[in-house]
């Protein structure tokens, strides 16, 4: 009862927040419309953040190639590693300031992302880093931010919060508030041929995930449903091709548009207790945010599934699901996922996982989404550490 209390509390006060949606560029080459977008916004100093990876990869050629023509100078922060921290942002907040910049150029996936928002908040705000997190204390509208996802998962291209790790804590912070939301999303498929598979995989489950747990909130409302269902209908029918030929730029192109889509619908809804699992899974061992969704997606579904979920069942006949003699509608969308993810060959166990850290990791999980995530049913600390018990078991099998 306390639980629907501060959720309901919470429910009027994000939607008197509105959530601003980027210009959103979707098709192939569209990365070089870069210099075209910096001069409408009046840019002419980004700060281009990404990775080594991708520089050495050459995925950022075109683009420099293209800012060169046009005579944009730009500086490159490539430090960005998985999982980015206070410190990886204190050192691109120097890099900002030292080279004058005056926008930021995300190119990559979540993790670079998450480091350009919060980079660009702390700048905005002359406010270390470690200041941030929390509610709405960026409150103040920031330097135009270019997103160009090389991903299709995260949906960070057009959501308000910026996670960055606080590795004293062992906990990943949000910066969550709408001024984060990038002025521009470019989403060239072209930029996500050759993915390995095993990104393909993880990532487009990050964006099911997404999808899913939007439209099972207590904020969810006809719109935002609507993103959530296109982008599972999407990622059902694209993902398995992208997984299976990285080349196929039409299954990239709808993977991105999914992407896109579920991240609109989840910045506007919250998320639950999948992610409240896989946050403390990452923050605790480094799993890949994507892989640690995916592998706890159809352990938390199983539980909302049991419990005749209305909210699940909605979602279910949306999809074109029935009851029928093969079960109830819900229950056949919750094989369907499962089908989806070993088709895809995600784990199904979480290798790093340490039996002694199980109760610490299920009472983070549950503190981080009581009251905070309009869970479509409650979990409590218990059935938390059972669920995570339950990967253990599986990887002893």
């Amino acid at each position: 009862m306390l639980h629907q209390c501060l959720v309901s509390v919470k429910k009027p006060f994000i939607k008197m927040v509105p959530v601003p949606q980027p210009t959103c560029i979707s098709g192939r080459g569209k990365v070089n419309d870069i210099a075209k977008i910096c001069k409408q916004l009046g840019v002419s100093k980004p700060c281009i953040v990404t990775d080594h990876v991708l520089m050495k990869l050459g995925l950022l050629d075109s683009l420099l190639q293209t800012l060169d023509d046009a005579n944009i100078g730009y500086s490159i922060f490539d430090d960005i590693t998985p999982d980015p921290d206070y410190e990886m942002v204190r050192r691109g907040v120097e890099h900002y300031q030292n080279h004058a910049s005056d926008s930021v150029i995300a190119f990559g996936g979540g993790s670079p992302m998450d480091c350009a928002k919060a980079m660009a908040a702390s700048v905005k705000t002359n406010k270390d880093v470690a200041k941030l997190p929390g509610l709405l204390k960026v409150h103040r509208r920031l330097m135009p931010i270019i997103a160009i996802p090389t991903t299709a998962g995260t949906g960070s291209e057009c959501t308000v919060a910026a996670v960055v790790s606080d590795v004293d804590a062992r906990k990943k912070r949000s910066i969550t508030d709408p001024f984060l939301v990038p002025k521009v999303a470019i989403l060239d498929p072209e930029l996500m041929l050759g993915l390995p598979a095993q990104v393909t995989a993880e990532t487009g489950a990050d964006a099911l995930t997404h999808a899913i747990e939007s439209y099972l909130s207590g904020y969810a409302n006809t719109q935002t449903r609507q993103w959530s269902v296109s982008a599972i209908k999407r990622i059902f029918s694209e993902l398995p091709t992208a997984y299976e030929d990285g080349n196929n730029t039409h299954a990239r192109e709808q993977m991105a548009l999914a992407s896109f889509e579920a991240g609109l619908a989840f910045t506007r809804t919250y998320i639950g207790y999948v992610h409240a699992i896989a946050h403390q899974l990452g923050a605790f061992y480094h799993v890949p945010h994507g892989r640690a969704n995916a592998i706890v997606l159809p352990l938390v579904l199983e539980g909302i599934q049991q419990r005749d979920n209305a909210r699940l069942t909605q979602l279910a006949v949306e999809l074109g699901y029935k009851d029928s003699v093969h079960g109830s509608a819900s229950s056949q969308f919750t094989d369907a996922v499962n089908a989806l993810l070993e088709r895809i060959a995600i784990p199904k166990v979480v290798k790093e996982l340490q039996v002694e850290d199980i109760p610490h990791i299920a009472q983070q999980a549950i503190k981080e989404a009581f009251g905070e995530y309009p869970v479509p049913e409650v979990m409590s600390r218990l059935e938390c550490q059972q669920l995570l018990e339950k990967l253990v078991e599986l990887g002893v099998e």
